[in-house]
């Protein structure tokens, strides 16, 4: 048709063709719009269901997190994260569509949306890419990176990198092109609105697969018999010789529909009537004094097959008790005018079934007890236990009653004879303490004599040198020997005096 010098009828023929194919071009590119357009109807639609449905997912989630924290805990905390993420870039998508279509009359008159201005203007200018063009790319990679983050190791993440992938692509003619300009410069309005809430939907199809995903281990794991542990359970941890028996056994996960297919204890099979939903119930006589163990296994069918389920646990028979067992933290005796420390407690009762009497004696909690003796040189202390079968039984234990030893003069923290200047004498504190002794006690000193050699004994009142101590220590001769004595204490809080508080030396070094 092209070639060769044509005839005025050739002319008109040629020019039929052409406008006969311009018609049918203009009639296959409405019917492109118009199916870009239902296109879009279905996945909007979807996109509701999928909400709804993510919606339902979440809330089963979020009851089970708050039943068995431990077990969906961190699921609910990742796929809340991602909820979030999703949520905002599903919210921003949603605005972008509507921002495009906000100057159409009939927002289904997809045959008319053939422009590509609007995006074209807001992406791109001056063959670069816009803030808002960067926006976009960004709000996608922020999503990608954020979903990653949740699922973490998983098959799913590469489905999810690849599903949100901003990476440059190759057009039919090998050329790469930034992702934004290939997918979105110059199509037409559908065309991108439809691309956009495609999108959406793998926002949606995203969060449903990451909550699959992390549930799936989580419910695997609830469901697996081989998941279970065996805990022997006993109404109270002794027994007396001769007394019954009495306990059970419970599965970790205690199903009123579970019931075992046999159990083997100890070597014997256990009595069927024993065996109930979840767990088989132990009678019979304890034993003698002593350990005793209990293995064994449970055993379920699972499918096909038939899983068994170890039992390892055990109790102890102990001899019924006839005597309290009363120590003193500190040593086994008392001493006056401290608050000593004490632990009082029978064997195979408890705390709250014991109780215990002497003077100065006073219970602080459960079994821990506090002393202050009186007069005298030692103190009885009686304790009286209910056992469990009501008996009482009763125990008395004598205590010595001590002073608190003698304590020695300190200057500068040290004991015996310190060194020093003349001039910080004058200055120094005279303390008093107890080495080694097994009370942490901080004294009071409240008078002391200072000895001068050459001089006379200058009484002292606190711990501080007065003008008439001064006086006599500025007369002190290098090498001399300054001593404190008959120093006076009592115990910081209480006041109880100190008995006796031994000496501390001074030598003047200049």
């Amino acid at each position: 048709m092209a070639g060769g010098k044509q005839s005025p009828r050739q002319k008109m023929i040629n020019l039929m063709y052409l406008i006969f194919i311009a018609m049918l071009a203009m009639n296959m590119s409405k019917e492109v719009l118009s199916a870009f357009g239902l296109m879009n109807e279905k996945l909007s639609d979807a996109n509701v269901r999928a909400t709804e449905s993510n919606k339902r997912a979440y809330e089963s989630l979020a009851l089970k997190a708050s039943e068995q924290e431990k077990q969906y805990g961190a699921a609910k905390e990742k796929t809340d994260a991602l909820k979030a993420q999703a949520d905002s870039f599903y919210s921003y998508l949603e605005d972008l569509k509507g921002k495009m279509t906000a100057d159409l009359k009939d927002k289904k008159d997809y045959e008319t949306m053939d422009k590509s201005k609007f995006l074209d203007e807001l992406f791109f200018v001056s063959g670069t890419i816009t803030p808002e063009g960067k926006e976009f790319v960004s709000k996608m990679d922020e999503f990608k990176k954020a979903s990653l983050e949740v699922l973490g190791e998983t098959e799913l993440a590469s489905v999810v990198s690849s599903r949100f992938s901003t990476d440059p692509v190759k057009n039919k003619d090998g050329k790469q092109l930034n992702w934004l300009n290939y997918h979105y410069e110059g199509f037409p309005l559908v065309a991108s609105l439809t691309k956009l809430t495609q999108i959406q939907a793998d926002i949606k199809a995203t969060e449903s697969d990451a909550l699959s995903t992390l549930l799936q281990g989580e419910l695997e794991s609830a469901v697996s018999l081989k998941n279970y542990e065996a805990m022997v359970v006993f109404e109270k941890n002794a027994y007396y010789p001769g007394e019954k028996l009495s306990g059970k056994i419970v599965l970790g996960k205690n199903d009123p529909n579970l019931t075992a297919e046999k159990v083997t204890i100890n070597g014997k099979d256990w009595p069927e009537d024993k065996i109930k939903a979840g767990q088989v119930i132990l009678d019979g006589p304890a034993g003698s004094v002593g350990d005793r163990a209990i293995k064994g296994t449970f055993t379920f069918k699972e499918n096909d097959s038939l899983v068994e389920i170890p039992i390892s646990g055990g109790y102890s028979v102990i001899p019924r008790p006839n005597e309290a067992v009363i120590s003193a933290d500190k040593m086994n005796a008392v001493y006056r005018g401290l608050v000593n420390p004490m632990t009082i407690s029978m064997p195979g009762v408890p705390s709250n079934k014991v109780s215990a009497s002497a003077p100065g004696l006073s219970r602080s909690k459960g079994d821990s007890y506090v002393m202050r003796p009186g007069k005298g040189n030692e103190v009885t202390i009686r304790v009286t236990g209910t056992l469990p079968d009501g008996k009482r039984v009763s125990s008395n234990k004598k205590f010595r009653i001590k002073d608190i030893p003698p304590a020695l003069g300190k200057v500068r923290g040290q004991y015996g004879t310190v060194s020093m200047p003349k001039a910080s004498v004058a200055r120094t504190t005279i303390a008093a303490g107890l080495p080694d002794f097994l009370f942490d006690l901080n004294l009071k000193v409240v008078s002391f004599k200072i000895k001068v050699e050459g001089q006379p004994a200058v009484p002292v009142t606190g711990t501080k040198m007065n003008a008439r101590a001064k006086q006599v220590i500025a007369k002190a001769r290098r090498g001399g020997l300054i001593n404190i004595f008959d120093i006076k204490a009592v115990v910081a809080g209480s006041g109880v005096p100190v008995k006796r508080v031994g000496g501390v030396n001074i030598k003047v070094s200049n």
